[in-house]
């Protein structure tokens, strides 16, 4: 008797899910039914007609709206790009990173109506990239320059011997990927494999949050510089992490306008991964009502304390797009899957793990016939352009318009190879440091620049 009550239960609770989340499109079915069996059906859809039309034109025209105001405003945004060079010794873990990152990047604040759709207003976002130019690695932070005190304030009271200075855009000196141009590219963007709740490997897991000595340190950032460091004359790597203060939000199951941020999220998807090993108790105090108790089996264990430490720190919202770009003469094809492959370090199985998406490569655009090579270069040379725009919260109408959501197989092979769009994903400050931070001096790259000398105040008692 006790599993077919549960069994029922679980029934009219899926009815009752079903209702809530789909009321909208119910309730019009059952408008249509009547209309239809009472004869009323043709005169009402051309009483309403000209109204539908009105709604959707309006919604066409707000959209546009939006788009264009946010547009002009961001115009009006002056980047600048600024290159750290870290100090000779870095003694400090990725904890410090951390807390510039917290400090000096989370822009968090409320838009008013007027702010929001008459001037545009959007919030910033900052670029934090690695790059190899013909092996010498450099890191980079593109940033409005409204920001640029606090960057550099906050940059050095963390490494007070680091130096942070005004630089070209290095995007810059590769002008084309064309049959005609001397460059070749290939690029990708990287996604979650499952949802944000669950957190990738951070400096944490691998000990750097104690400080261990030099000669005991294991740095997951370390792969990446040190392969960015042995690429050859002609050669370079880009590394693009592009943030802004989280605003994502989810549907609220149970209501029918309810919304919640990530971290609510990422309560539900625990509740979710509890939900087969709970059990239903009667209340002691309030006889007639019910409680769960949740058992976590221990090969969940790991993964439910992950997620409820991920989300006791602040989230960003985040794109990471990757980029690997030589003269046509100096291409290694080997590179393409080198620059793909070396952030399996951030992997962890029972959590989390980064993957390739929307990569320039022609798979995914040829269908059942290999993509041209005349196809694969425009590919690369988009994503060029998406990787120089730094691009993933505010995309072009070319790419809004242009995608695989709004134009499906067949019909997309009209419009020549249309976008995939961009994805972007909550990471805390935890992950973003530990994907961005200066390595130690374990790490023994010659190319990678450092501060050499140590700066110093001169000493108060100089003669004058």
């Amino acid at each position: 008797m006790a599993d077919k009550k549960g069994g029922s239960d679980d029934f009219f609770g899926a009815i009752e899910k079903a209702i809530i989340e789909y009321w909208a499109w119910i309730l019009v079915i059952i408008i249509v039914f009547f209309l239809w069996r009472y004869g009323v059906l043709d005169d009402f859809i051309a009483g309403l007609l000209p109204l539908f039309a009105v709604i959707m034109l309006g919604r066409i025209a707000w959209i546009w709206w939006l788009h264009y105001i946010q547009q002009d405003f961001i115009s009006g945004i002056d980047f600048v790009m600024l290159e750290i060079i870290p100090p000779r010794d870095v003694l400090r873990s990725p904890k410090a990173m951390e807390l510039f990152i917290t400090n000096a990047l989370y822009h968090f604040s409320y838009k008013g109506g007027r702010e929001e759709y008459w001037q545009g207003a959007v919030w910033f976002w900052f670029s934090l990239e690695i790059v190899s130019i013909e092996g010498q690695v450099h890191f980079y932070i593109r940033t409005p320059t409204r920001v640029r005190g606090l960057i550099e304030t906050q940059m050095y009271a963390q490494y007070p011997q680091a130096q942070v200075k005004e630089v070209p855009d290095y995007t810059l000196a590769v002008d084309e990927i064309t049959p005609h141009s001397a460059w070749n590219g290939w690029g990708c963007e990287l996604k979650l494999e499952k949802p944000e709740a669950f957190p990738i490997k951070t400096y944490v897991n691998f000990g750097l949050d104690k400080d261990p000595k030099e000669e005991f340190k294991v740095d997951p950032i370390s792969p990446v510089v040190e392969f960015f460091g042995s690429l050859q004359k002609g050669e370079q790597a880009w590394m693009q992490i592009v943030i802004t203060p989280s605003k994502k939000t989810w549907h609220t199951h149970g209501t029918w306008f309810g919304k919640h941020d990530w971290v609510e999220e990422s309560k539900n998807q625990i509740i979710a991964l509890l939900a087969p090993f709970a059990r239903e108790s009667e209340r002691k105090s309030r006889p007639g009502t019910y409680t769960y108790e949740y058992r976590t089996p221990a090969f969940l264990d790991n993964a439910i304390k992950a997620i409820s430490a991920k989300t006791s720190k602040l989230g960003f919202d985040t794109g990471i797009r990757i980029y690997y770009v030589a003269k046509k003469e100096a291409f290694n094809m080997s590179n393409r899957r080198n620059i793909r492959l070396i952030w399996r370090q951030y992997a962890l199985p029972d959590c989390n793990q980064l993957s390739r998406h929307n990569n320039t490569q022609g798979d995914a655009y040829s269908g059942i016939f290999t993509a041209s090579k005349e196809t694969v270069m425009k590919l690369a040379n988009r994503m060029l352009k998406e990787y120089r725009e730094r691009s993933f919260f505010h995309e072009s109408l070319r790419q809004k318009i242009i995608s695989k959501a709004n134009i499906p197989w067949p019909l997309d092979s009209l419009f020549g190879p249309v976008y995939f769009n961009s994805k972007t994903f909550v990471l805390n400050v935890e992950e973003l440091a530990t994907m961005w931070h200066f390595p130690g001096q374990i790490l023994k790259v010659p190319t990678l620049e450092r501060i050499e000398s140590k700066e110093a105040s001169p000493p108060t008692n100089l003669p004058i």
